[in-house]
């Protein structure tokens, strides 16, 4: 097979991804709606619902419904910026359609692995701080000192090697692309890894800030895609490590200040 139909096909692919990801914003938007609200925990947070089972609701319903709603958050979130990627896959490779749809898998089950640590983080924050007061008050300082460590990611080597995969995956996809569905699905797998290193630390700002806080998802999904496709994303990477430093830094001392009663 030729590039060119590859080629020819890259407008309906980006139309498709369009639609997919306008789609996941919608039922994202929708369930943000759906779990909002928060109870004032001691040390002067909110904890949101979104990490609370409804009333009657099992451990586990709560958990696949997280989850459910994490991956579709992360489509919309993560789907304009994978879909150079696959692009390039159609381009360069010759592609079949479902070894296209197997690479976004095996990128979306990387995301979904995240998602099951980050629930069961914060699953057991939630629950500590419901069962201790002290536990609760640790919580905001907590929350600062990984504002502090996520935006000191954003300035490391590390950051940079795993965002120079994401801005230029050509020597990879040379060297990683097996034929098949196996091959795609472990392509897929493989830069889902790469792109969680990249992009953890911005994932960490918004799970600690508010998981489902729309204007701050959107303002991470921006970030994340700027990073990869603009020609400055590395030096953004790290102007936006080092506001997020300096506001875990105030939130953190800020307290100390504060006179005491």
């Amino acid at each position: 097979m030729s590039a060119r139909p590859a080629a020819s096909a890259a407008p309906g692919i980006v139309a498709a991804a369009l639609v997919v990801t306008a789609g996941c914003w919608i039922a994202t938007v929708y369930g943000a709606r759906a779990m909002a609200g928060s109870m004032h925990m001691p040390g002067g947070w909110a904890m949101s619902m979104t990490w609370m089972a409804m009333p009657g609701q099992s451990a586990a319903a709560a958990a696949l419904m997280f989850l459910s709603m994490w991956e579709v958050m992360m489509v919309a979130m993560m789907l304009p910026s994978a879909l150079p990627m696959v692009l390039l896959v159609r381009g360069l490779r010759a592609a079949r359609p479902q070894e296209s749809a197997l690479l976004l898998a095996g990128y979306f089950i990387v995301w979904l692995a995240f998602g099951v640590v980050a629930y069961a983080l914060g699953l057991g924050v939630v629950t500590a701080a419901m069962r201790s007061e002290a536990v609760s008050r640790v919580v905001p300082p907590a929350t600062a000192v990984a504002l502090v460590l996520a935006g000191a990611y954003q300035c490391t080597p590390w950051k940079r090697a795993c965002l120079a995969h994401c801005r230029r995956p050509l020597s990879f996809l040379m060297t990683g692309w097996r034929p098949g569905a196996a091959g795609a699905l472990a392509l897929g797998v493989r830069h889902g890894a790469y792109c969680a290193a990249c992009c953890w630390a911005l994932m960490a700002m918004q799970l600690v800030i508010g998981v489902m806080n729309l204007p701050l998802m959107a303002a991470v999904a921006g970030v994340i895609f700027v990073e990869k496709v603009w020609r400055h994303g590395e030096a953004l990477a790290i102007v936006v490590g080092m506001v997020s430093v300096v506001v875990g830094l105030v939130l953190l001392v800020a307290p100390l200040m504060l006179p005491a009663h």
